[in-house]
Parts: C-alpha cells; structure tokens; sequence
C-alpha cells in the first residue's frame, strides 16, 4: 500500500515538513507527523476563507495551502466511485 503524503508548513519556522495522510476529506484532513513510537497525529481543518487548512501539534501551527475545493477534487479524482455514491 503506498502511503499518500502531503507537504505542510510550520508557521513559526517557515520549515516545509513531508507528513501521511491518515484520513482525507473536505471537512477535515488527518495526518501523522514523524515514524514509529514518536510519530504525532494532528487534525487540519479549513480555514474561515477556506483557502487552506490549519492545525496544531505540539504547540506548533502547521498550515496546508490548498483550497477546499482542490482538496475535494483530489479526492474525487483518486476514487470517483465515491463521489457517484452520494
């Protein structure tokens, strides 16, 4: 199985980090930042604009820059099965 990541940035630093997708939807975007026993889940959900998607972990606030509607289309465009279902 090949693990979908996603690039988010750490607003105090400014550092780019690489972190897997546990669970992606429109309304809110799981992650795990780190491997093994260390690793840290974290939940992003959208912004008031909705131009990106924002959370916190350990004290840090990590910013995803990708609208709503990108994201949705991400998702409809990886299983399209899903979107005919609803």
């Amino acid at each position: 199985m090949i693990d979908e990541k996603i690039r988010v940035k750490v607003t105090d630093t400014g550092q780019v980090l690489e972190v897997v997708v546990l669970n992606k939807r429109a309304e809110r975007i799981q992650v795990v930042l780190g491997e093994g026993i260390h690793s840290v889940k974290c939940d992003l959900s959208p912004t008031r604009n909705g131009m990106g998607y924002a959370g916190s972990a350990m004290g840090r606030e990590l910013i995803y820059e990708r609208s709503r509607d990108q994201v949705q289309a991400d998702i409809d465009r990886v299983n399209p099965a899903l979107r005919k279902s609803r």
